[in-house]
């Protein structure tokens, strides 16, 4: 086993410290908190605690330690943005090893992890003083933000898959924190359909590394040609299929899709904002690693690897719009438009152009912000009413306004109004869908995104009419609820990030070398 490091030692040791000192204090604050509350409860009156009392004893115990944790990790992720720390890789064999790095695409994804993770991090400090399994909770997430982060850090296909499978298996406690029967089922099905889809994700990895010669670290644009797999394209391009449906699998195409609305509410609402908001993009992660910076979009322009990736996209966007537009649960409407919104992405992808490239990261961006943050709406909603169900939400305007502006804001993005970020994205994905040159494969598309958006106002903006406008019968019964603050300031921050990529999305993407 070789080790080799390129770049400054001491900034490519803090890479590494990057990825493990968030696992590593997670673990060491959960372990510490729950000793502690053993050696104070034994044989004592408060043996018997309550669900809340033992959630706010928890959260009061360990906020200060939660944020310090967050706070140092971003203070270590400050030279990946303003410096090139270079590359720290392994190697295992041949042209095998473990690498991680920065580039564009890397400091583009990590931004909007730890945006996501720190802004939901104020929020559970709140949610979970009514919640059980408080501890559990706050090791898995930070266990699963250093996983996330490794998945953005890798440089190399084979550091990818291995962080990938990592960040499935620290994010599934989360979604089963509850520990009951229907909590386990829709853990144990999240962990099925991200380990398959993985392992079939496996079979792209391994045909990259069977065909390619010596440089194996992602390069925008790929380092494949087409006269490498000469011969062999119908088991390449078979297992480049695979691959897509198997990565894809994470964000939710169909017909993998099933295992969204299953954990999205069941999930605490802080679990479902990540899962939501990043956790599930680690396939659309892996699949711009695979496709734009491994194989190369060239290699498979024109194949029925593009074209079913182009259908099977655009078949998951009307399927996700559709049945969130008939689902009454609202966390399960939001988790079916997480469905129908990942899709997008993946469909701007597939086009396998520049302008489809970029129009899949500003939707990237764009829903990381808005479904973020309506998944917070939903929780604080939870929170403080018990309401679940969007028949329940008439009037919830006047009773909690400042969760409900953040809820309209990011409904207009989600739904594609300017100048939110949804706007500027599908737009994006529309004149890239239009420059293709068959005349199915460029008009399909933009017909799906306007269907799509006109179920997404239809399964969204009731929400907000009948919050704001209830019936005559339901506005004497009004009576409003008192916010917490920690719980909206994050939910006004991400609000705020949906408008920014609205304005400023495409001079971002400018200013990246990828």
């Amino acid at each position: 086993m070789i080790i080799k490091q390129t770049g400054l030692l001491r900034s490519c040791k803090l890479l590494l410290l990057l990825i493990f000192f968030p696992i590593a204090a997670g673990i060491i604050s959960g372990v510490l908190f729950i000793r502690r509350e053993k050696n104070g409860h034994t044989g004592t009156k408060h043996e018997d605690i309550s669900k809340g009392s033992d959630a706010e004893n928890g959260i009061i115990k360990g906020s200060v330690i939660y944020i310090c944790i967050m706070a140092v990790t971003l203070l270590l992720s400050i030279p990946v943005f303003v410096s090139d720390p270079g590359d720290i890789s392994m190697t295992i064999t041949g042209n095998a090893d473990f690498c991680f790095g920065v580039d564009g695409f890397t400091r583009l994804s990590l931004f909007i992890v730890l945006l996501l993770y720190s802004t939901v991090l104020f929020y559970a400090l709140v949610y979970f003083k009514k919640e059980h399994n408080v501890r559990q909770f706050f090791i898995f997430y930070f266990v699963s933000l250093g996983a996330i982060m490794a998945v953005c850090l890798s440089r190399s296909l084979i550091t990818l898959y291995c962080c990938f499978e990592i960040a499935t298996l620290s994010s599934m406690p989360m979604v089963l924190n509850e520990m009951d029967r229907e909590s386990v089922a829709a853990g144990v099905k999240y962990l099925f359909y991200s380990v398959g889809g993985a392992l079939m994700g496996l079979c792209g990895v391994l045909a990259v590394y069977s065909f390619a010669e010596e440089n194996v670290h992602f390069v925008f644009g790929g380092f494949l040609e087409r006269e490498m797999i000469a011969g062999s394209e119908p088991v390449f391009l078979a297992l480049m299929m695979i691959a897509v449906i198997g990565f894809g699998t994470k964000a939710g195409i169909y017909p993998m899709h099933g295992w969204l609305p299953t954990a999205h509410p069941i999930a605490p609402a802080p679990a479902s904002a990540l899962l939501s908001g990043i956790i599930a993009k680690a396939g659309i992660i892996a699949l711009v690693r695979l496709i734009y910076y491994s194989v190369g979009p060239s290699v498979l322009q024109g194949t029925y690897v593009q074209r079913g990736w182009m259908l099977l996209s655009m078949i998951t966007v009307i399927i996700g719009s559709s049945m969130a537009f008939l689902e009454k649960n609202l966390k399960k409407r939001l988790a079916y438009s997480t469905v129908s919104q990942l899709s997008y992405i993946m469909l701007g992808l597939s086009v396998l152009c520049s302008a489809g490239f970029e129009g899949g990261l500003l939707q990237m961006m764009a829903h990381a912000a808005a479904k973020s943050c309506l998944f917070l709406t939903a929780g604080a909603i939870i929170y403080l009413t018990g309401c679940r169900y969007t028949y329940e939400l008439r009037g919830i305007g006047k009773k909690m306004p400042l969760t409900m502006i953040c809820f309209t804001l990011c409904s207009l993005s989600l739904i594609g109004i300017p100048p939110m970020g949804g706007f500027t994205a599908k737009w994006k994905l529309s004149l890239a869908a239009l420059s293709a040159d068959a005349l199915f494969w460029s008009v399909a598309p933009v017909i799906v995104l306007i269907i799509s958006a006109l179920l997404t106002s239809g399964y969204l903006m009731p929400v907000v009419i009948g919050g704001f406008f209830p019936a005559a019968e339901d506005a004497t019964e009004i009576k409003r609820e008192k916010e917490p603050v920690l719980m909206v300031v994050p939910m006004y921050i991400l609000s705020a990030a949906a408008l920014i990529v609205g304005l400023y999305g495409s001079r971002i993407l400018e200013l990246i070398s990828w």
